[in-house]
């Protein structure tokens, strides 16, 4: 389930399915960064063993992933923000079980859309950038437009049969209402097949600024607009529906002008469109299109087996923990967009590609981190303040998907990307398998007995599972682990940032209190043991530097 984590709100993980799983509900998405270090198991200290100057300092990798890694930050802040707010609002407007049916049909929406698309978007950010790289840009053009026109077909023929079937799969569910939302919803699916072409056309050329603007801004801003104005008219599950569609609609048009603009620059849609093979568009983009298809499957898998075995407004209350527990996802969704091309035109490098990674993992966990332990100490509180207390009984929920987020993200999740941006899709397909298997028969088996706990426990099962699998492929294949001393630094501080966040969960009642004291208190204790302890190096200077040259004088570097 690790890409779920917007699954509701209208987008998808980076790799697999994930652009179209934040649909249901708001929230961030994941793809990894890793390479390939020929090294030995000696992991060097980078201040022991400092870059010189000339191997850091005209890295413009590093530069690019700080500046595009800031943009979509900024990005997934206020898409965040938003998708929070769609949710409080349809929880406060609408039952748990219209809100679970509504998860459930866009769940539906998200896993067939996988077919739509065959897995073709995921070539562009792949040979796009290779294209450009050898100033090739009809060929890189040429794949552009050979991946749309797949795509477009084959998605409609999928939302003609998903139509024709909306009435079994609402038997299924026990759920007649399902109908009529799959009908509707039907219509986003070529929709979403295009909405991924044009996201992954923004990777492709590293400009973050329009997948900030059609997927963070655009989307989220009109669909508020457009279901919060139709609640209010009292048209209930019609007004969920609606906003999506709405909402969809319009970040594609924004988004697709916003990239013809720039593409034109680049000499993307001006040069002439050179056809380029199809084989090694197919033979790269099927098996990631089989991941996506098991990792989307996976991602809604838990909503699947609790609306089977329980009631909608399970799945509804579900989802708000599900949702809250994957927003620590938010650091790594914003630096895993740009460092999967950053790999790919580079991958013949080993050293660079080595350091890139390092730099990567180093800020996803040391960002991600406190945002862990502020959600799991007050999940309860955060629950009954942003929905309403009954979906507080959603807090073990959060509590054990954040420990699950947070080592697949800090441990295996980098390395995901980079054996995408290195071309083993294959190896990618196989962790999905083991992703999704380990996850549906530990959900299947748990849910029955210990309600929506048990596809938790699925959930955070086959992360770590995942994460500790693609960790030992990466070290295997090309000898790179993250394990360095500022690594351990960056965790440790973790230690007394929890210590010191107990106390305000114990002795204060107050969820609102708690709310505002958490975080703060946390975040203060984290950054101060950061400092004691010499955690922050030359590079993470350099890249405070690409955002404010004061933040880089500020920090203390040992």
């Amino acid at each position: 389930m690790t890409e779920r984590n917007g699954a509701a709100e209208g987008d998808s993980a980076p790799g697999s399915g994930t652009e179209a799983q934040s649909d249901v509900g708001g929230g961030p998405g994941t793809e990894s960064v890793a390479d390939t270090n020929p090294e030995s198991d000696t992991d060097p200290d980078p201040k022991s063993e400092p870059l010189s100057t000339a191997e850091t300092s005209h890295d413009e990798g590093i530069t690019t992933l700080a500046k595009q890694g800031g943009i979509t930050f900024i990005g997934n802040v206020v898409k965040g923000a938003f998708g929070f707010a769609i949710v409080m609002l349809m929880t406060r407007f609408v039952s748990p079980s219209i809100y679970g049916l509504f998860v459930l049909a866009t769940s539906v929406i998200l896993f067939t859309q996988v077919f739509a698309n065959l897995g073709l978007p995921l070539a562009i950010d792949y040979f796009v950038p290779q294209y450009l790289d050898a100033g090739e840009q009809g060929k890189a053009t040429g794949v552009i437009v050979q991946v749309t026109a797949v795509v477009l077909v084959a998605s409609s023929i999928v939302a003609v049969a998903l139509a024709a079937g909306s009435r079994t799969i609402g038997d299924l569910f026990q759920e007649p209402s399902m109908q009529v939302a799959l009908l509707y919803l039907s219509v986003t699916i070529p929709m979403l097949a295009i909405y991924r072409v044009v996201l992954t056309s923004a990777y492709s050329i590293k400009q973050l600024q329009y997948r900030v603007l059609m997927r963070d801004i655009v989307r989220p801003l009109v669909r508020f607009g457009v279901t919060a104005g139709l609640l209010l008219a009292s048209l209930g599950l019609l007004a969920l529906i609606i906003g999506y569609i709405v909402g969809l609609f319009v970040a594609i048009t924004v988004g697709a002008l916003a990239f013809v603009s720039r593409a034109r620059a680049r000499g993307l849609l001006t040069s002439d469109i050179e056809l380029v093979p199809v084989r090694p568009l197919v033979t790269y983009s099927l098996p990631l299109a089989m991941t996506s298809v098991v990792f989307v499957l996976m991602g809604q898998v838990d909503y699947f087996v609790v609306g089977y075995f329980l009631d909608a407004d399970d799945v509804g209350i579900y989802r708000v923990g599900y949702m809250l527990g994957s927003g620590l996802m938010i650091i790594f969704n914003s630096l895993s967009p740009v460092f999967k091309p950053l790999i790919a035109e580079t991958k013949d490098d080993t050293e660079l590609v080595e350091r890139r990674f390092r730099v990567a993992a180093r800020w996803i966990a040391g960002l991600t981190l406190p945002i862990a332990i502020v959600l799991s100490l007050g999940a309860s509180s955060y629950l009954a303040v942003l929905y309403t207390p009954q979906y507080a009984e959603a807090n073990l929920v959060v509590v054990l998907l954040c420990g699950a987020f947070l080592f697949n993200v800090t441990v295996g999740g980098p390395n995901g990307s980079l054996l995408q941006g290195m071309g083993y899709s294959r190896i990618v397909f196989a962790n999905t398998l083991v992703l999704f298997g380990a996850n549906f028969l530990v959900s299947m088996a748990l849910v029955p007995v210990v309600g929506i706990e048990g596809a938790a426990i699925g959930s955070a099962t086959a992360l770590v599972l995942v994460g500790g699998l693609t960790l030992g492929e990466v070290y295997v294949i090309d000898g790179i682990q993250p394990f360095t001393r500022d690594f351990a630094r960056v965790v440790g501080a973790g230690i007394p940032a929890t210590i010191a966040g107990v106390p305000i969960v114990v002795v204060f009642e107050s969820a609102l209190l708690i709310v505002g004291l958490l975080p703060v208190v946390v975040v203060g204790v984290y950054l101060g043991s950061l400092v004691v302890t010499d955690a922050f190096t030359e590079e993470d200077a350099r890249m405070l530097g690409e955002f404010s040259p004061a933040l880089e004088r500020w920090l203390p570097v040992g």
